[in-house]
């Protein structure tokens, strides 16, 4: 991905995948002009048709997926926050009697996006020292279909060791970021472990909460 130069003149395209992300995020930006908050809709491929056309719409010099996650235990708590590191696309490639193949190793494309770590890093400080939200560098997983499964879990984590979060729109931002050549991060507040299915064990009031207070650092970092 390409680098990004700070510059606070710059235009910041934020973009959630429902609505409710977005009010979480627009309570700390709304009064900073160089940042524009949009919603997508649900799932990669949304993801990424949204985002190509607010590129064609205006000129950015940065695109940030934001929303909501499923933590991989031990990695990533309820309330915590992931910066990516890198996104990948945890499900584009294909089955085989050894395992799942990511589709580099078929040689049709590309799983993976890295951030600008320094970035990233300089931000995660940042939370730490102005808030209460515990935040983690980390490998952030764009999948179609949500982990219901100790099983999936627990393949997901050797596929890709190092996964923090899982989430489903990352990748689609990302390949329409690359495209149009600029940088790209996903930020994500975890609202529920990766693993067995359990609504009642979702707390998604707590991670918006943490997603309000760290959309207030970016004015900062960015």
């Amino acid at each position: 991905m390409a680098e990004y130069d700070k510059n606070f003149d710059k235009k910041i395209l934020i973009v959630t995948s429902v609505e409710v992300e977005q009010t979480a995020i627009v309570k700390s930006l709304k009064d900073d002009f160089r940042f524009r908050v949009e919603t997508l809709g649900v799932g990669p491929m949304l993801a990424a048709a949204k985002t190509a056309e607010y590129l064609t719409k205006d000129t950015y010099d940065i695109v940030i997926n934001m929303g909501i996650a499923g933590g991989f235990p031990n990695v990533a708590n309820i309330g915590d926050v992931v910066v990516a590191s890198e996104v990948v696309a945890a499900d584009l490639g294909a089955e085989s009697p050894e395992g799942f193949k990511p589709i580099e190793q078929l040689g049709f494309g590309k799983s993976h996006f890295e951030c600008d770590n320094k970035l990233a890093k300089e931000l995660i400080n940042k939370i730490d020292q102005q808030t209460d939200v515990k935040a983690h560098l980390g490998t952030i997983l764009t999948r179609s279909t949500v982990t219901g499964t100790v099983e999936t879990m627990e393949q997901l984590q050797k596929q890709v060791p190092g996964a923090a979060a899982e989430a489903m729109e990352g990748f689609g931002v990302a390949t329409a970021a690359q495209l149009a050549r600029i940088p790209f991060f996903e930020i994500r507040a975890i609202s529920n472990p990766v693993g067995p299915r359990d609504r009642g064990a979702w707390k998604i009031n707590e991670a918006l909460v943490s997603l309000t207070k760290v959309s207030a650092i970016l004015k900062e970092v960015f």
